[in-house]
């Protein structure tokens, strides 16, 4: 099982930090803009059993991607699951926490790649460098919104 992992400190309470993520546009606002991803459906917001569906260009080829929230606790924590799509596994938790009246916001990944161990080898720091990108543009965002 690999790891990722990527945290920032937003200058906002906890609570403005989750309401920002609950907005119903916010999968539109925090995906980067050189990523080739469409959403193609999400219900139940934040809430345990919410589904989100992507379509994610990979190369020449478009990968259906489908997760579940397995966990909710409000202004603490939500986690979804990788229920289909391209990793072998892939659970993703969204963690808030108060510091001094700042939100520190983390974003931990436990995932296995398709391919076994040396799938993983050959793949865990590409898929890492991918991942930092993301979360940086993601957190960026997040800070701009949420320290207005």
């Amino acid at each position: 099982m690999l790891q990722f992992k990527y945290s920032s400190l937003i200058d906002a309470p906890v609570e403005v930090v989750w309401n920002f993520h609950e907005r119903p546009d916010i999968l539109q606002i925090l995906t980067p803009p050189w990523q080739p991803v469409e959403i193609v459906r999400r219900e139940g917001g934040l809430n345990v059993g919410a589904i989100t569906e992507f379509r994610i260009v990979l190369g020449p080829f478009p990968v259906r991607w489908v997760a579940r929230h397995i966990e909710c606790e409000k202004n603490r924590l939500f986690t979804d699951r990788q229920i289909s799509g391209p990793m072998e596994s892939w659970v993703h938790r969204h963690l808030f926490a108060e510091e001094n009246g700042k939100t520190k916001l983390t974003d931990q990944i436990d995932y296995e790649i398709p391919g076994g161990f040396i799938a993983e080898l050959l793949l865990e720091w590409w898929v890492n460098a991918r991942l930092t990108d993301m979360f940086r543009y993601r957190h960026e965002v997040t800070k701009r919104e949420c320290e207005k």
